[in-house]
């Protein structure tokens, strides 16, 4: 499945490019940079100040804008809106000062009992790399994360309490990747929009969480579909069905079963599988998203559980 939407995710992925020059990435797990930390009471030996310290500020010229203003710092106009929440009020008085960022992203507040890797996962962000540009904090209460793009409303439950499910029974060899992907049959490199996880026919498909059905039947390419809306501004979509057993508007528990897997639509390959996306609600629309961190958390889940 080709993403339709293709100029839409052009500009999802515009907004995700940072400069993230004079920033050291440390290539380490959370578990790894929490253990250096300890071994090493000095982290800014490894780590950089917190960004939020590096804070500039801004004073309003006469005739400037914020589009002016984010071109002039190399940012994007969102970033602005999110770390100064009076310019959401259309007030751009001259002489007023406003903060700026070292490059695009958001401030976010680590809910009480929340990890840093479920903030992560809820905003598809690496979490060693938001452990070390926040300074190797071992707990913070707000934390920068680069790369995201600032929209009213954002995630506010992290995803991992949304979306902790398999869409199959059993773990699934992935047939085609998320991303820019050879496509298998048509021997070029395409944009796919989600993961193929190579199944039986008859298998069933199952919500990977709580939400409610918003659409089932067939679309092209997709074949029979079921799109499932869920909290946070999440949305997983569920293709090339062979059956459909879910209405729309019926709410639907984490391992409810949506239908079985089939070869409807136009799959990518002739083997049978079940094309499985995530998407999340933006001003863009529902933009697709990468389902690998969702599955490795929820293995390394299945693995502390034994």
């Amino acid at each position: 499945m080709i993403c339709p939407y293709f100029s839409i995710f052009v500009s999802y992925l515009l907004g995700w490019m940072i400069p993230l020059s004079g920033v050291v990435l440390l290539q380490a797990t959370t578990a790894e940079a929490n253990d250096l930390f300890i071994r090493d009471q000095t982290p800014t030996n490894v780590c950089p100040p917190p960004v939020l310290s590096r804070l500039k500020r801004h004073r309003i010229g006469a005739g400037e804008s914020l589009e002016s203003i984010a071109r002039q710092y190399n940012l994007i106009p969102a970033t602005l809106l999110g770390m100064n929440p009076i310019l959401r009020q259309n007030q751009m008085a001259v002489g007023q000062e406003i903060v700026i960022p070292p490059y695009n992203g958001i401030v976010v507040e680590i809910p009480a009992g929340s990890t840093l890797q479920e903030i992560a996962l809820a905003y598809n962000a690496q979490a060693d790399v938001i452990f070390e540009i926040n300074g190797c904090q071992r707990q913070p209460q707000l934390v920068f994360i680069p790369g995201v793009n600032w929209t009213p409303g954002g995630p506010v439950v992290p995803a991992k309490a949304v979306l902790s499910g398999y869409p199959l029974p059993a773990k699934a060899s992935v047939q085609m990747g998320y991303g820019w992907q050879l496509h298998p049959t048509v021997g070029r490199v395409v944009f796919h929009s989600g993961v193929d996880l190579i199944a039986k026919i008859g298998t069933p498909v199952l919500s990977v969480g709580e939400g409610v059905v918003a659409f089932v039947g067939a679309r092209r390419g997709y074949g029979n579909l079921v799109v499932v809306n869920h909290q946070s501004g999440k949305q997983t979509r569920y293709a090339h069905l062979s059956e459909i057993t879910v209405t729309v508007g019926q709410n639907v528990p984490s391992g409810e079963i949506l239908g079985k897997v089939g070869i409807s639509g136009q799959p990518d390959s002739d083997e049978p599988h079940l094309h499985f996306e995530i998407r999340y609600n933006s001003e863009l629309g529902w933009v697709a998203e990468n389902p690998d961190p969702y599955f490795t958390v929820n293995r390394e889940q299945a693995i502390g559980n034994r």
